[in-house]
């Protein structure tokens, strides 16, 4: 019987599942509350920013590994060689430098 009380709090909607967390909420309050998350962040210092630079390093990581993993899922099938992606791209030779 102490089984059954230990679930006692749980709401459930439909389908069973529960009603509890930020994922079950609608989008509207999941932005209100990411928002005021947001602006206490920045208040209390703790939210960073990124400088231009900072976001071009970011940019170029993530477009190299998106290619990487698209030259991957597309297999050795696809006739490319490596390296033929048409020449020097505006990241070619930039390695993370940190």
């Amino acid at each position: 019987m102490a089984n059954s009380e230990q679930g006692g709090n749980r709401q459930e909607g439909k389908n069973g599942k529960s009603n509890r967390g930020f994922a079950s909420m609608d989008k509207e309050r999941q932005r209100a509350i990411a928002s005021a998350g947001g602006r206490a962040a920045h208040q209390s210092g703790n939210a960073h920013e990124f400088t231009s630079e900072e976001a071009r390093r970011a940019g170029r990581q993530s477009h190299a590994s998106r290619r990487q993993s698209a030259q991957a899922s597309s297999g050795s099938s696809s006739g490319q060689a490596s390296g033929s992606n048409g020449g020097g791209g505006s990241d070619s030779g930039t390695g993370s430098s940190s």
